[in-house]
């Protein structure tokens, strides 16, 4: 049986353009599409040529959920894998987000930040 691999996760954003903007200059993406969507949104999908985040919004402010781990179906953390996690921590550090909970662990290195929107991204470098 083939394995399954992830190809995107969609998270509401309060502007997807801004989101994208933020997210190529931290982690060198590109923005892959942009377009209308579902209720009267707008989607911008940014990531890599296989993998990316779809970022949504709708016309009206939507409201985030205060606590995402008491949520059923809530959202915890994005996880991305980099080649050079010091490097990366430092864009991050001078975009001027705060990191938090590094560890070194078997069989790498991590921290967390979060965003604009209060999402959660953990970093992640497994050399």
């Amino acid at each position: 049986m083939p394995e399954a691999m992830l190809e995107h996760v969609n998270v509401t954003v309060s502007s997807p353009s801004r989101t994208a903007d933020r997210l190529c200059r931290l982690f060198d993406w590109r923005i892959r599409w942009e377009g209308d969507a579902i209720h009267g949104g707008h989607t911008v999908h940014v990531g890599t040529e296989d993998r990316y985040i779809a970022l949504y919004s709708r016309p009206e402010p939507a409201n985030a959920e205060s606590d995402s781990y008491s949520t059923r179906g809530g959202l915890n953390h994005i996880g991305l894998i980099v080649d050079d996690l010091d490097e990366t921590e430092k864009r991050i550090l001078s975009a001027g987000y705060e990191t938090h909970s590094h560890a070194d662990y078997e069989p790498g290195r991590r921290f967390y930040f979060h965003d604009d929107d209060g999402i959660e991204f953990e970093v992640v470098s497994y050399r």
